[in-house]
């Protein structure tokens, strides 16, 4: 019986591609549950965090919500609700973009960039995800992983 079966107290796969399936499951979920939880500390869930990355890389020029969109790794976000719930913390600044009234132009403030400077400080936390694993490994599993998403539409 490996991990994953006593984890999820799981007797037994139909076979090793379903094994597979729910061992990325699981380990997605356990990943997107730590850095939940390493987020909230802050005040931001991993979206924001995401988007103010997105801006940093911006600055000082604005984004809109399309690039936010296009760039998010998380695509069933709610981009325009999550810039809004930043510029209420103040962390992000919005406007109508003075190109198409139509669109919104956001950019990271003093404030949105100083968060980050102490988040860049403690995000090594979360790099010891992949800790048991080598180098090599680590490569081997990153081949794997863009091999599958050469499937991704």
């Amino acid at each position: 019986m490996s991990n994953l079966e006593k984890l999820i107290t799981q007797k037994a796969f139909e076979n090793e591609n379903q094994r597979g399936l729910v061992s990325l499951i699981f380990i997605g979920n356990w990943v997107t549950s730590r850095h939940q939880q390493f987020f909230k500390q802050y005040g931001i869930t991993m979206q924001q965090y995401n988007i103010l990355r997105i801006l940093r890389g911006q600055h000082p020029k604005a984004a809109n919500i399309n690039i936010l969109k296009e760039r998010m790794l998380d695509k069933m976000s709610d981009v325009s609700r999550l810039v809004e719930r930043l510029r209420k913390a103040e962390l992000v600044e919005r406007k109508s973009s003075e190109m198409d009234r139509r669109a919104v132009d956001v950019r990271i403030n003093d404030k949105g960039l100083q968060l980050l400077a102490v988040i860049d400080g403690e995000i090594g936390q979360l790099n010891n995800t992949l800790k048991s694993l080598n180098e090599k490994e680590v490569i081997q599993l990153n081949k794997l992983l863009d091999k599958m998403l050469d499937s991704y539409h």
